[in-house]
């Protein structure tokens, strides 16, 4: 299981002092969620931020945008630039998914596909065969704090099924990404429907414990 801190949850204004305590906790995945206030109504950050933070922390860690942007066709290159390793993008933003997702592959970058929680599995089904990773939504994108969606048990499932199924036929192995009110308590159980990564905000950052105390609870409960 992939732990990918949602730095959305972290202290901004010393992001990078906590994705050191991250990535020196081992977990060198790092969660960025890009907003542009228009896609969803919150904004966030951008390329100029991405690039400062990737001088900070070297090439430490995997940069894993995920663009909730209205205009992903026009900029991807310039979150690659910035040093994101991997983009996933928004079904619903997009007017030509595959052309995008070959581009961002073409320009040297991993590629997903978000599922958010209206939208049905059908639309990564058709580009499974390109992608790296499907990010499902267990929450509605562009808002901290909201509840576990369990429904999304079944587009989970259905994910997996096809994913093992293409493996098998030797494609290309896929990913599967949570990202959304994912805690200790329910972490073992999204890795039982064959979630293999999960994006956890405020279960890591938070002001009741410190992030190794908070992932030597989220280990734990994985364990047991």
């Amino acid at each position: 299981m992939i732990i990918a801190p949602s730095v959305l949850t972290a202290d901004l204004a010393d992001l990078a002092t906590d994705c050191r305590e991250a990535l020196d906790a081992g977990l060198n995945w790092l969660h960025l969620d890009v907003m542009d206030g228009n896609f969803v109504p919150n904004l966030t950050f951008g390329p100029p931020v991405i690039k400062s933070l990737r001088k900070a922390l070297g090439d430490r860690a995997v940069f894993d945008a995920h663009l909730m942007i209205s205009n992903a066709e026009l900029c991807f290159q310039d979150y690659i630039d910035a040093g994101c390793n991997h983009l996933s993008v928004h079904v619903e933003a997009t007017t030509h998914l595959h052309r995008l997702v070959t581009a961002i592959r073409d320009a040297g970058a991993t590629v997903g596909v978000v599922l958010n929680p209206g939208t049905p599995v059908d639309a990564a089904l058709e580009v499974l065969s390109e992608l790296d990773l499907v990010l499902v939504m267990s929450v509605n994108p562009g808002f901290g704090g909201q509840s576990f969606i369990p429904a999304v048990e079944k587009k989970i499932r259905t994910l997996k099924t096809a994913i093992d199924a293409q493996v098998a036929a030797g494609g290309r192995p896929v990913q599967i990404q949570i990202d959304g009110g994912v805690k200790a308590h329910n972490i073992a159980m999204l890795q039982s429907w064959g979630v293999s990564n999960c994006v956890v905000g405020s279960g890591l950052f938070n002001d009741k414990a410190s992030l190794s105390e908070n992932l030597d609870v989220i280990h734990t409960a994985l364990q047991g």
